[in-house]
């Protein structure tokens, strides 16, 4: 439900207005807290988002979010979680002083405690709101915000200037404090969750992997190679490519899942380079796949060969889930959640003979070893990188700043 930021005295979204709001907060008033986003259509800001929207409101508090809108904003309207649509994706300055002038107004209106901040655009927007009405600012980190000049990193710059940061790895963390001068006590490393309702075995039915089977034609007696992301030069295909090409094999699948989003021109080079390679009965592209659950739980390893470093890399700790082995690159935040030699084998990145040895090595483990690996990396999935621990963890952080009220 789009919200009006117009605000009438006896609307229910206000914090005095429930008699249900006495949960465990400091002061004993559960906060409203004000999320902004780009846009809500895909990505792990996004997800996040929404999951901790939910999660206030669990916890008695009151969730409201602006963005740009998208698909996702059905998953507030089912929640009654209001939805404000402003033009938080544009970087005008112009836009960015409107969006705060409207934001600075709901801020007053519906009584916000806290905006969240997830991205540098709408960021401002929060940040300057924030300067006006004295709501508490923070930020997350979703990716190293990279910059080559200084002009670059003063617009970063707004997603370190938060009362609170967070970052979604031990990688974003080290990143914040090399960049930025930030006071590291403001720093909260909370990693990404994943939904242990959808990434689990046996929640994926027969059903679902047989049509998923079928979309892509799989061969029953072939090994499937899996690699999902967009398709972008930075997520390593053609390092891929490469590495089929030295394992020699073609009696395997290779699946490249993930949307090209009008990259044409990478797509067609790497259509050549498979020809080339004479890949042609082996790797196969697919779009996006709307049921990544069941695409894990078909694959028999699952690949990120990224050439640059991964925030978090959400993908592999969702095949790790689904209890498959990994190979990953050794950069970014893969050093921190795969097990090297238990669930996961870490080459180096841009390596394509490394990486050739590695699924050698995958491929040829027996079911009782893949069947021991599967086992470890649920584990360690389970005891780490679960949604439910990334919104209590932030949770937590609100109360903080509740408490420094």
């Amino acid at each position: 439900m789009d919200f009006d930021p117009q605000f009438t005295i006896d609307d229910p979204a206000r914090n005095d207005a429930r008699p249900d709001r006495d949960a465990p907060w400091p002061g004993g008033r559960a906060p409203t807290v004000l999320q902004v986003v780009p846009t809500l259509v895909t990505g792990g800001a996004e997800r996040g988002c929404i999951d901790m929207a939910l999660a206030l409101a669990e916890a008695g508090g009151t969730p409201l979010v602006a963005s740009q809108g998208g698909p996702m904003v059905r998953e507030l309207d089912r929640a009654g979680i209001p939805h404000l649509t402003l033009p938080l994706a544009s970087k005008n300055p112009l836009t960015i002083r409107r969006n705060a002038r409207k934001l600075a107004r709901v801020i007053r209106e519906r009584r916000v405690d806290i905006v969240h901040a997830r991205s540098r655009a709408p960021a401002w927007s929060a940040w300057l709101a924030c300067k006006e009405t004295g709501a508490r600012y923070m930020t997350t980190f979703h990716a190293p915000y990279n910059f080559g000049n200084g002009l670059k990193r003063w617009y970063n710059s707004v997603m370190a200037r938060g009362e609170r940061i967070v970052a979604i790895s031990d990688f974003i963390r080290r990143h914040i404090l090399d960049s930025y001068t930030v006071d590291p006590d403001r720093i909260r490393t909370i990693h990404r969750g994943i939904d242990r309702a959808v990434f689990a075995p046996d929640r994926v039915s027969s059903t679902r992997l047989v049509q998923l089977s079928k979309q892509w034609r799989l061969p029953d007696d072939r090994p499937v190679i899996l690699l999902p992301g967009r398709l972008t030069r930075w997520k390593g295909q053609t390092v891929l490519i490469e590495a089929l090409e030295k394992l020699g094999r073609k009696d395997v699948v290779c699946l490249l899942v993930g949307s090209d989003q009008g990259r044409s021109a990478y797509r067609q080079e790497l259509e050549a380079r498979v020809a080339r390679a004479g890949l042609g009965g082996v790797v196969v592209m697919t779009d996006h796949c709307s049921d990544m659950a069941a695409a894990y739980l078909l694959s028999t390893v699952v690949v990120s060969a990224s050439r640059e470093p991964e925030a978090f890399g959400r993908v592999i700790v969702e095949a790790q889930a689904m209890g498959k082995p990994v190979i990953v690159s050794a950069i970014g935040a893969y050093q921190e959640t795969v097990i090297p030699g238990e669930t996961a084998w870490v080459v180096p990145p841009a390596d394509p003979d490394a990486l050739a040895n590695a699924l050698r090595e995958a491929l040829s483990l027996t079911p009782e070893q893949r069947d021991a690996i599967g086992a470890r990396a649920q584990a360690f999935v389970a005891d780490r990188y679960t949604k439910e621990r990334m919104c209590a963890d932030t949770l937590g952080v609100y109360a903080e700043l509740m408490a420094e009220r």
